[in-house]
This record gives structure tokens, C-alpha cells and sequence, in this order.
């Protein structure tokens, strides 16, 4: 019985001794070739091919201190993937010196996301294009000749192209913004024509009721033996509402010299007040009444924003004029300037650009020039062939601006609704490319 216990756990022991000797051997087997492929992969690693295709120049159309690289895109393009532009002044081969200027994913910066237009774009757009400027992580001087080079990078691997020499230079001509001459041209074209119209036959014009009542305000200051009262605003001769605002003077002074009637224009500006004394003097020549004019009918009172409005406030309540002209550029003395005179009875007349004036000037005056109606007033009251046929221009001009606007804005909901680049074409032309 003891034997065959004996028999027993003898044969049990060398059952393990078998399990145990098979299971080492299917390691080993299993391990081998995981190691020999391992083995096998570390042998056949590739290391990453640098960007081909490199163009280094520099940047065209530009006042100079950048330089512009291309190259061509990679399979490897991707977030993981970097690029490295490198840089180092004068020649070198070895990229070991470079300096690494900039780095950025290897699936940004295409051509067709710059802002150079169609006409000056360098390379197709799905080409990389990178433009370094001075004063952006280096310095770069006119003249001076640099070595650029691209490295793409994944990990511990980098791939890095042949350095090529670029030197920064400024350009005479910036052919980014060669549409902007062409449309300047074409306006002027426009503008010309229509001079040239309106010197044969009769061009209509939108009548404006505050300029149809000049003749009017004028008429009846004449018949109640007052003053006319004109105020050409709070700014001086360099901004464009003053400008307007001296031209119809001029207007307002032939008609008062021909109907003898006194005219006093108070002024802020010493300049101001010089250009409307001759615009003054001309019109009571033009009316053939040099002899009516006076010197003191343009005065200067002060610079000082209330203290000119405390003093026009006074002339209004002691002349008691009965036609005042509120004509230029106005801030806070808009509404107590109309509310003094609406109270002495005056008719009031206004014209301003300033839009945060212009319901003051509605409410209190009997009669308001609405924004560009100011700058149309000259031509309307003159009716001379060259002012008529600028503003007929310009009316053609804005009418092909607003044709632009809506044309751009249909092709570029296309161009995002079809995902398709041909609609750019047409917005680059009218583009304002710096």
C-alpha cells in the first residue's frame, strides 16, 4: 500500500515537472520573436524626411525687414508634427548653429490662408508659407545676407532642409494694393464723366427743403430790417463740415448783398474767420456790390467752447436776428445755440455731419441738413456744371459700391457653403491688402 502511495506522488511530481518545463519553453518561444521583432523595428526606423521644395525670398511688396519661405507640404503634416524655421546670419551649412525662430504645427500656415491676393500669391495655396518679420523673435536688417532653413520635427526625430541665403530689401512698389489704384482710376473715370455731362444737359438733383428756405430766411430778415445770423460750427478750415459750411456762406452772402440785407458771422477759429472774409468779399463782388461789404461783418469772439456760446447767445437776444444758419460741426453748444434762437423767433436752419447733434437740430430748427446733404448743398444752390457732376459721380460711385457690397457678401456665403476658393478671386480685387 505504501508503494503505491509512493508510485503515485512520484508520478504526480513529474507531471508538474513536465507542466512546469512546457510552460517555460512557450515563453521562450513567444519571446523570442517579440524581441526579434522589437530588435528588428529599432533597425528599421526611418527618420524624418525634411521639407522638400524650400524657397526662401524676400517678402515682395513691403517696406523691407522680412523674409518670406515656401516649401512644399509633407505626408507627415499633421498637430503632432512641428515646424522649426531656423536662422543665422550670414553663410553657413552646418544647421547645428541656427537659431530656431519660430515653431508652429505642421498643419498651419498655407498660402491660402495669407492675405496676399490672387495677382502677387508666390506658390499654390495648399504650399506652406511662413514670413518672418524683424522685431518677431529676430532681427532682420536690409541688406544683410541671411541662412534660412526648415526642420520638421516629431518627437526625438528631425528632419531639417538644406539652408538657403535670403536677404531682406525694401520695395518700391507694394503690388498687394495694385486694385486700389485701378478703382481709384476707375472713380476718377466716373467722376469726369459725369462733369462732363452736366456741362450739356441738366442733371437732376433731390430737392432739399432746407436749402429751398435759404431764399426764404434771406426774404423775410430783408422785410423785418434785421440781421442774418451764421455760424459755421466749432471746427476749423482743415475739417470737411467747415469747408461746406464756407461755401454756403459764400451763397447766403450774394443773396443778403443783393438784397442789402446785414450779415454777421461770428467765429471760434482765426482762420476760419480770414477764409470766410474773403469768401465774404467775393460774393458781394460776384453781386456787384463791393461797396456793401464790411470787414466787421466776420468777427472773432473767443476759442473757448461756452464762452463763444454765452456771447453768440447774447448777439442772438440783442439783435434779435430773424434767420439763423447753424451750418458745420457742433458738440454740447448745438441745443443751447437752437433753443436761444428758436426763442427770439428766428427761422432756423441747420446742417451738421455730427450724428449725436443732428435730433437737437431736427427738434429745434425749423429745417436740417441730414449728413451728406451738407457737402450736396453747394452744388445744389449753385448749379455749376463742375459741382453737380462730382456729386452725380459720387452718387454712381456709391451706387457700384453697394452692388459690390452685396455681390461680395453672396460669393463669400458661397465660397464657405461650397467650401470653394474661386469666389476669393473676385474679393481680392477689392481688397485692402497692407
Amino acid at each position: 500500500m505504501k508503494r503505491e502511495t509512493l508510485d503515485v506522488k512520484r508520478d504526480n511530481a513529474r507531471s508538474v515537472c513536465v507542466a512546469i518545463l512546457l510552460l517555460v519553453a512557450v515563453v521562450c518561444l513567444l519571446g523570442r520573436p517579440a524581441l526579434a521583432q522589437s530588435q528588428h523595428g529599432n533597425q528599421t526606423k526611418k527618420t524624418l524626411s525634411p521639407p522638400q521644395d524650400v524657397r526662401a525670398f524676400d517678402t515682395p511688396s513691403d517696406g523691407g525687414g522680412s523674409v518670406t519661405v515656401i516649401w512644399a507640404p509633407a505626408a507627415y503634416d499633421s498637430a503632432a508634427t512641428k515646424y522649426q524655421i531656423l536662422l543665422s546670419e550670414g553663410l553657413t551649412t552646418d544647421s547645428a548653429t541656427m537659431k530656431v525662430v519660430a515653431e508652429f504645427p505642421a498643419n498651419q500656415h498655407y498660402v491660402r490662408e495669407s492675405k496676399w491676393p490672387w495677382w502677387t500669391r508666390p506658390a499654390r495655396g495648399d504650399q506652406h508659407q511662413f514670413t518672418l518679420r524683424n522685431g518677431r523673435g529676430a532681427t532682420l536688417t536690409n541688406g544683410t545676407v541671411y541662412s534660412i532653413a526648415v526642420a520638421a520635427v516629431l518627437t526625438d526625430d528631425r528632419g531639417i532642409s538644406q539652408p538657403l541665403l535670403v536677404t531682406p530689401q525694401p520695395n518700391w512698389v507694394n503690388w498687394n494694393q495694385i486694385n486700389n489704384l485701378v478703382l481709384a482710376l476707375l472713380f476718377g473715370g466716373i467722376v469726369f464723366y459725369a462733369i462732363s455731362r452736366a456741362r450739356t444737359r441738366e442733371i437732376f438733383l433731390r430737392r432739399i427743403p432746407g436749402l429751398d428756405a435759404v431764399d426764404e430766411a434771406i426774404g423775410r430778415a430783408t422785410e423785418l430790417g434785421k440781421p442774418i445770423l451764421y455760424l459755421t460750427g466749432a471746427h476749423d478750415m482743415s475739417d470737411p463740415s467747415t469747408i461746406a459750411a464756407a461755401v454756403i456762406l459764400g451763397r447766403v452772402a450774394k443773396r443778403t448783398a443783393a438784397y442789402e440785407t446785414q450779415l454777421l458771422v461770428p467765429h471760434r477759429d482765426p482762420m476760419t474767420m480770414a477764409v470766410c472774409q474773403e469768401i465774404t468779399k467775393q460774393a458781394y463782388l460776384e453781386a456787384g456790390k463791393p461797396d456793401l461789404y464790411k470787414d466787421d461783418s466776420n468777427f472773432f469772439i473767443t476759442s473757448d467752447q461756452f464762452s463763444y456760446t454765452a456771447a453768440v447767445d447774447g448777439i442772438m437776444l440783442r439783435k434779435k436776428p430773424a434767420a439763423n444758419f447753424f451750418m458745420g460741426a457742433y458738440f454740447a453748444e448745438a441745443l443751447l445755440l437752437t433753443e436761444t434762437g428758436a426763442s427770439t423767433g428766428a427761422i432756423q436752419i441747420a446742417g451738421t455731419d455730427s450724428d449725436h447733434q443732428l435730433p437737437f437740430f431736427v427738434t429745434t430748427c425749423d429745417y436740417t441738413l441730414i449728413g451728406e446733404e451738407l457737402y450736396a448743398a453747394s452744388a445744389y444752390l449753385s448749379r455749376e456744371p463742375v459741382q453737380v457732376g462730382t456729386l452725380l459721380g459720387q452718387d454712381i460711385g456709391k451706387g457700384l459700391i453697394l452692388c459690390i457690397l452685396a455681390a461680395g457678401t453672396v460669393l463669400a456665403m458661397l465660397g464657405v457653403l461650397l467650401d470653394a476658393q474661386w469666389p476669393q478671386l473676385f474679393l481680392d480685387v477689392f481688397k485692402d491688402v497692407k
